[in-house]
């Protein structure tokens, strides 16, 4: 397998991102491993045996598109309505909580996303920045704002504070970080932690390994994107088209948050759905990478690729290519 390195530009700060950066590897098809550079080679692998698996195939579909929601980033009123305005869907997933004293800017965006979508869902994430106190306090505040919440997603980092916040509160609590970066996924279960769970096929190890904890939690499922560009957004997709049940819009609009894409013709949601179809990249889409980039996905790849042998996710040789362009 070829292994690429790409970087793009993001229209809005993101996870505190104004680039993202990754590799995309070819096999008989294509696949994403991006792990953000915070992540040791630990856990990154499990990011490149997904990108491993998809460039060998993935699982055949069971729906033909996903519906999905319009991420909204953590920017200001005016620009949380114009977004939302715009956008064909029914759902909306709105960041809060980017940094210490941001509720009214949170309550602001809130109720600029419901004065742009009367109707629409809204979920809200707050990738464990509260206590349950704050949770439980901001939690309200936020679901007045929205004019109700279809759920708050990782309001807290523990299991066991995510099941105190849930006992407390009337919006439903959806776990992400709990599930793929904890010790025990199934402890949000066990401990009554969560309503619904978010997945993300990247870091759970692949599209079969994410199906097979899906059925193990036996409880709604949200497939979400880790930022990806569309090579890797198609794993996600993958993931959401062969489950049995998809109850709620996926996470999986993301592309639209880049300035451009490593593809011609990014998956992007046309009334509300994502079709799942194949894609390829375009070497001329991707940001020059540089010598110093390419060089440090080549140390973290070679990482990553000792950690997923030793595991038996991974096997063979590899080439490392440099950029995508």
């Amino acid at each position: 397998m070829k292994f690429y390195v790409y970087r793009l530009a993001l229209k809005n700060r993101f996870r505190r991102l104004t680039e993202r950066d990754g590799l995309l590897v070819k096999g008989e098809h294509w696949g994403e491993v991006s792990p953000f550079w915070d992540y040791d080679a630990v856990e990154s692998a499990r990011w490149l045996a997904a990108g491993v698996e998809a460039a060998a195939g993935l699982p055949a579909p069971l729906r033909g598109a996903v519906p999905v929601n319009e991420t909204i980033p953590a920017v200001d009123a005016e620009v949380a309505y114009a977004l939302a305005a715009a956008s064909s869907c029914a759902t909306f997933k709105v960041k809060i909580a980017d940094h210490a004293g941001a509720l009214a800017e949170d309550l602001a965006r809130l109720e600029a996303v419901r004065a742009a979508q009367p109707a629409a869902k809204i979920r809200v994430d707050a990738n464990a920045a509260w206590d349950v106190d704050t949770a439980v306090a901001q939690i309200r505040q936020m679901d007045r704002a929205a004019g109700r919440l279809e759920y708050v997603e990782q309001p807290c980092p523990g299991v066991e504070d995510l099941a105190k916040v849930r006992r407390r509160v009337d919006v439903p609590i959806a776990a992400d970080e709990s599930i793929r970066r904890g010790a025990d996924p199934l402890e949000v279960v066990r401990r009554e932690a969560a309503d619904v769970a978010v997945l993300k096929n990247q870091p759970l190890g692949g599209v079969r390994a994410a199906l097979a904890l899906a059925e193990a939690l036996a409880m709604p499922v949200v497939v979400s994107s880790a930022l990806e560009s569309s090579v890797g957004l198609r794993a996600g997709l993958a993931f959401a088209a062969a489950l049995p049940e998809l109850p709620h819009a996926c996470g999986l609009a993301t592309t639209r948050l880049f300035v451009d894409d490593v593809v011609a013709e990014p998956l992007a949601p046309k009334g509300g759905q994502i079709a799942v179809r194949d894609v390829v990249p375009d070497p001329a889409r991707s940001l020059p990478v540089g010598a110093e980039l390419a060089c440090a996905w080549e140390r973290r790849l070679a990482q990553m690729w000792e950690v997923a042998e030793g595991a038996g996710h991974v096997r063979g040789e590899y080439e490392f290519m440099g950029g995508l362009a």
